[in-house]
């Protein structure tokens, strides 16, 4: 009989080396503090909420120093690719992180080439976007490290049957929300969500599918009861309140960012959309 071999080991790490809280309060013991980190094969950045307004100096020194003195690999889950952005750590390199933070994200880290990806597999800082997506991370580099047997043994333990590749998209495709399967549709919201900046108009978008412009707004009555105006302005204005809670953007950046010209126009839609102007809303988070 094959002696059972240990392939995994792990710790957690703190800034003060006891414990660790979640977001939700949970609190877990930890073996080390950040300034005093092991030697390992690989470090993984974990973070939730807020983690924005956080003072990570302390952190990001002990992984320059693991970065530099050692071939450690360093990976972040769910906004912890946030804090290795920060770090530089990603510069000129593929990222993910939780869907909730790609707006923000970035329109601070440009130099990050960020991916919708549940995850991404890069050799030196593998990053999972959180939830689920990080059951599906370790399963790709189990197999890459000790093959594709032992990765399907341990999804069975888990009873976890819905392992999905690096590719595949984080939040519920419009086809599946919705039960759509009309690709002039599809097309022209995936346009609409790569022009929030310089907003182009419905009857450009229907010209560019080779359809009317009242085909255009027939097909989104029929499936989205709104006009193309209507629910393109929504997802502009979806995309500022994103900004202006989890940025420090200015909101005049935040109203350009967002295909808006002036702030006073951005304010009075804001307000008639959500009750309350930019500014109040960030008044909400302080």
């Amino acid at each position: 009989m094959t002696r059972p071999v240990t392939l995994y080991r792990w710790s957690y790490a703190s800034l003060g080396g006891a414990t660790a809280s979640s977001s939700d309060g949970t609190r877990i013991e930890v073996q080390y503090r950040f300034d005093a980190l092991p030697d390992c094969d690989r470090l993984i950045v974990l973070s939730g909420i807020g983690m924005q307004s956080k003072d990570h100096s302390v952190l990001l020194n002990a992984l320059r120093r693991k970065d530099r003195l050692t071939s450690t690999r360093i990976g972040a889950l769910c906004s912890g690719s946030w804090v290795l952005a920060i770090g530089g750590f990603l510069n000129g390199r593929e990222a993910s992180i939780h869907w909730e933070y790609h707006d923000s994200f970035m329109e601070k880290f440009p130099e990050v080439n960020l991916l919708r990806n549940v995850f991404v597999a890069d050799e030196k800082h593998p990053i999972a976007s959180g939830g689920t997506a990080t059951a599906d991370l370790m399963l790709h580099l189990i197999s890459r490290d000790h093959g594709h047997d032992l990765s399907v043994a341990v999804a069975d333990q888990m009873v976890y049957n819905a392992v999905r590749e690096a590719t595949a998209a984080q939040k519920v495709s419009l086809q599946s929300r919705n039960g759509m399967r009309n690709p002039h549709l599809v097309a022209a919201i995936a346009q609409m969500e790569e022009q929030l900046e310089h907003p182009v108009s419905p009857s450009a978008i229907a010209r560019d599918l080779g359809i009317s412009t009242r085909q255009l707004e027939r097909l989104f009555g029929k499936y989205l009861n709104a006009s193309p105006k209507k629910y393109y302005m929504e997802m502009r204005l979806e995309r500022a309140r994103h900004l202006l809670v989890q940025t420090e953007m200015s909101i005049m950046d935040v109203a350009l960012a967002c295909g808006f010209e002036s702030s006073a126009h951005f304010s009075r839609v804001y307000r008639t959309a959500f009750g309350c102007t930019p500014m109040m809303q960030r008044g909400k988070l302080s």
